[in-house]
């Protein structure tokens, strides 16, 4: 089939990966398509593919410019014309670019949602013959989506401008209410939808809470020793703390925060996404641009905003397939503060109630008792999830203990002491502590005080994390982040309901544990290959000045250190090398696989190297040279060009008359070639059926 000849010569994949077949299917057959995929599950191949089936220029709107300007690297690189329309294209570029397409001289044209505002730019667009219209983030134009722009919604427009066109639209987090505002935005007949899951089964979960949180972090990295990861921070200054703790431990770190100059931020993005190895240290202005596959592990230092925020997040590692971690962790303040931080926005209390729901999710989730892929994927799914076994609660499952006696405890202290106080104080009055605060206010004289001596401040703090997590209790932004109890509580400060908490050890805070040792990329033996590839991956990626997963990702050079492969053939079934790409870099890293100088090869023969039936050119060469002086071996020496060769093999002949027909062909190398060509065609060919048979 055509669509699987591309893939393998264009994108260099043998077979698709899970539901990107079914969209493409949909998308050739001339349905409008809304597809939810996990992020790194292949989106982009769904809508370039069909592309490359049709005539037209395929149009993407894509959010961000770091990103379609490495898309565009990436096409080219395999051999496809594509460009991109952004804010920092000049008018001559612009017209440049449009002119280009108006002349079916580009494949592909990447466009930000915000060119859609130029009357201008629509109509140079009306001028193109639009073959199909992609919508990448696709959630970004739902109000109820986590992260709106309102230019999303310009792309109505786009579409009554330039007719009804194709829409396939893609993101990687939509709930059901996100989906249906999608649609009533970007279609005017319902879509064919595809929800092909949210699981990164490659990605293992870690949350812990902050106990000595530098250490922490210090701790997971070690074992990422020149491995690319980020760390988000949900602040500046701490961004810039923690890449110099990092640097101070002999790691490659750089921080990045919207403070920046654009200048310095683009220094580090080019930095990230061309080294191998760097960490960067950011808050969340970093990383919606960056598609770099091979980013081992993800931390957030801090709560992220929403359970939708830090899914796309993590999301970011491992998009290779290859093992990635992420780890979260969090404390009181942090969940303190998110939920003021909805309190205080300026949205409906529909809006806000939405969040505050986003919110629970996570810390549900970072609060889990059991599987934390169960917990994250019932929320986006809907649907019962068995234990996953690749998450920190499945290799180690948590100690519970009946904790209804403790949440009583705060829930009667926050009501006895009319909902006016945080959390610090509410705790020294619970552990018996006779602050200036305390006795002030005479707290000291409650039935409530000294009630729970029994247990230390940090794990007082970790049990009004979990009943914060649980909504039980919600800080007031009237009352300067003081706590009042929700319905939710209720049940349990009336005794009608009890409640399991997890039992606080902080030795199980720490990241020391065996279980938490990321998979060895490669066996041990075969390091030095693959730090060699690396190597000279690295090298001729400097060279072209792209980043270095455009030449080949890191599943395609351990994929190469496993198989070994002696020749360009061999090179070619690896997964991740296409034609040109073939041509283009094969030689180099066969050069670094077997020891041996790069072997001379016709330039014809180089192109056909990989196809399934390229034997049969070696045997049409193998059987010209042994008769090149004539059956007898005494006649004079007959030339066979390779083009000629060439023409032979795509013939595939099977008899004398065949080989006639073939443009080139002359009576004296008919006459001296001709018979012998066809006996050991005939005969090799039998052999082949019966060794497949």
């Amino acid at each position: 089939m055509q669509k699987i000849k591309v893939l393998k010569e264009v994108f260099g994949f043998d077979t698709f990966r899970s539901g990107q077949e079914e969209i493409i299917d949909a998308i050739n057959d001339g349905k409008n398509v809304l597809a939810v995929m996990p992020t790194g599950g292949g989106k982009s191949l769904c809508y370039q593919l069909p592309a490359l089936l049709r005539s037209g220029t395929l149009l993407i709107i894509s959010p961000l410019i770091a990103l379609m300007r490495d898309q565009v690297k990436s096409l080219v690189e395999v051999g496809v014309t594509a460009a991109a329309l952004h804010s920092q294209n000049t008018d001559e570029e612009i017209t440049f670019l449009l002119e280009k397409a108006n002349l079916g001289e580009l494949k592909m044209l990447y466009v930000s949602p915000e060119r859609l505002a130029s009357r201008r730019f629509i109509n140079l667009i009306k001028r193109l013959k639009i073959s199909l219209v992609a919508v990448d983030e696709a959630h970004c134009v739902s109000q109820w989506g986590f992260d709106f722009r309102p230019d999303y919604l310009k792309i109505g427009s786009l579409r009554q401008a330039i007719g009804n066109v194709q829409i396939a639209a893609f993101t990687a987090t939509a709930d059901y209410e996100t989906r249906v505002d999608i649609i009533e935005s970007l279609f005017m007949t319902r879509p064919e939808i595809f929800v092909n899951g949210f699981d990164r089964p490659n990605i293992k979960f870690n949350c812990k809470f902050k106990h000595q949180p530098r250490a922490q972090l210090l701790t997971f990295v070690r074992d990422y020793k020149d491995q690319s990861g980020i760390v988000y921070c949900g602040s500046r200054a701490k961004t810039e703390v923690l890449a110099r703790a990092l640097q101070d431990h002999g790691y490659k770190s750089e921080f990045y925060h919207a403070g920046m100059t654009s200048e310095k931020r683009k220094e580090v993005e080019d930095r990230f996404q061309r080294e191998d190895g760097l960490i960067v240290c950011a808050t969340i202005a970093f990383g919606m641009g960056i598609d770099k596959p091979d980013i081992r592990f993800v931390i957030h230092a801090d709560l992220p905003k929403s359970i939708e925020n830090f899914y796309q997040e993590i999301g970011r590692a491992g998009r290779d397939g290859l093992p990635a971690e992420s780890l979260l962790l969090y404390n009181l303040e942090d969940a303190r503060f998110r939920r003021m931080q909805i309190d205080e926005s300026s949205g409906d209390l529909e809006k806000k109630t939405a969040d505050h729901i986003r919110l629970n999710a996570l810390l549900g989730f970072a609060e889990s008792q059991s599987c934390r892929r169960s917990k994250i994927l019932e929320y986006f799914e809907k649907e019962y999830y068995p234990n996953c076994q690749n998450c920190d609660l499945c290799s180690t499952a948590p100690k519970l203990f009946d904790g209804t006696e403790a949440v009583r405890k705060i829930l009667s202290v926050i009501l006895r002491t009319k909902e006016n106080f945080g959390a610090n104080h509410l705790i020294d009055i619970i552990r018996g502590v006779r602050s200036n605060k305390v006795r002030h206010l005479s707290h000291d004289q409650l039935p409530t005080f000294g009630l729970g001596r029994d247990l230390n401040k940090q794990q007082w703090q970790s049990i009004f994390l979990q009943i914060l997590g649980l909504d039980l209790i919600r800080p007031s932004s009237k009352r300067r982040g003081a706590y009042y109890l929700t319905k939710k509580s209720l049940p349990i400060l009336k005794g009608l309901q009890n409640i399991s908490l997890k039992k606080i050890d902080f030795s199980e805070y720490s990241i020391s544990n065996e279980n938490n040792r990321p998979k060895a990329l490669v066996l041990e033996q075969d390091e030095p290959l693959f730090v060699a590839l690396r190597k000279k991956r690295r090298e001729l990626a400097d060279s072209l000045n792209v980043p270095s997963y455009i030449i080949f990702s890191d599943k395609t050079l351990i994929e190469m250190v496993d198989k070994k492969p002696n020749n360009l053939d061999d090179m070619h079934a690896i997964s991740g090398v296409g034609q040109k790409k073939l041509l283009k870099f094969g030689d180099s890293f066969l050069s670094v696989i077997t020891g041996k100088g790069i072997e001379k090869i016709h330039p014809i023969r180089k192109k056909i190297a990989g196809k399934p039936n390229v034997w049969l050119y070696d045997l049409i060469e193998e059987v010209i040279k042994m008769h090149d002086r004539g059956e007898n071996g005494l006649e004079k020496p007959l030339y066979v060009s390779p083009s000629l060769i060439l023409k032979i093999f795509e013939r595939e002949p099977k008899k004398l008359s065949d080989l006639q027909d073939v443009s080139g062909m002359t009576d004296k190398i008919l006459k001296r070639y001709g018979r012998p060509l066809i006996r050991a065609i005939s005969s090799s060919g039998r052999r082949r059926s019966f060794k497949l048979n």
